[in-house]
């Protein structure tokens, strides 16, 4: 196995063009080209989010522990989700999750490394398992566990400006920046202890368009589309 991704994706994208819940078309249109990527050889781990029906630090009425782990069950709901979506499209899945689920392997690295290795996509739902913590946290254990080179961090933005590129128009776009700037400048891209264990372990973070059709060839071909963090 060459390269290794770990694909960070929001909740959020899944709901497409709804704004909320499931965009089927979209999801499908998502899953071929991760697959486009992961035929060239490419393994392939997702974490997915789950604000698409619910983030647990959005709920200000809910008490924080109950909320976390009501958003913990929705990332878990959309790797299902995934899940399925590859499988009609023929592909090999396996899923694990952090938060206990009866039909759902626990994560375990050594299952994933070798699902990974026999070329199955491996899909992460359940966050760290744990309140308080973000998925951001959990794509960086999970790029560890699978021994990710990158973290592909798909959002609605081009990469990493440093300002604003929706308030100021002389914003200027990264094309690399370093682990220790990102945290200097808190430029945003992840949680800190995200950061802090992608530079402990070596392990890049590009940041890039989901709406970009040929973003993740771009990564694979060490495109200048996004930014990298390195």
């Amino acid at each position: 196995m060459g390269q290794v991704f770990l694909i960070k994706l929001s909740g959020e994208a899944m709901s497409g063009k709804y704004g909320t819940g499931l965009d089927f078309d979209y999801i499908e249109d998502l899953c071929l080209r991760i697959k486009e990527c992961h035929d060239l050889g490419v393994g392939i781990g997702i974490v997915c989010g789950g604000g698409n029906f619910m983030r647990g630090r959005d709920a200000s009425l809910m008490d924080r522990e109950t909320a976390d782990y009501t958003g913990m069950l929705a990332t878990v709901m959309n790797s299902l989700v995934l899940k399925d979506t590859f499988t009609r499209i023929g592909c090999q899945v396996y899923n694990q999750t952090g938060l206990s689920v009866k039909t759902i392997d626990d994560i375990d690295p050594d299952k994933a490394r070798k699902a990974i290795a026999d070329g199955k996509i491996v899909i992460f739902g359940g966050g760290t398992g744990k309140p308080f913590f973000s998925t951001d946290t959990g794509a960086s254990l999970r790029a560890i566990d699978i021994g990710a080179n990158v973290i592909v961090k798909l959002t609605n933005v081009d990469g990493v400006y440093d300002k604003d590129p929706n308030k100021y128009d002389d914003a200027i776009r990264y094309q690399q920046v370093s682990y220790d700037e990102v945290l200097e400048k808190q430029l945003g891209i992840m949680d800190f202890e995200a950061i802090e264990m992608c530079r402990d372990n070596n392990i890049s973070i590009v940041v890039t368009n989901i709406n970009e059709k040929d973003c993740l060839l771009d990564v694979y071909n060490n495109g200048n589309k996004g930014t990298r963090v390195c």
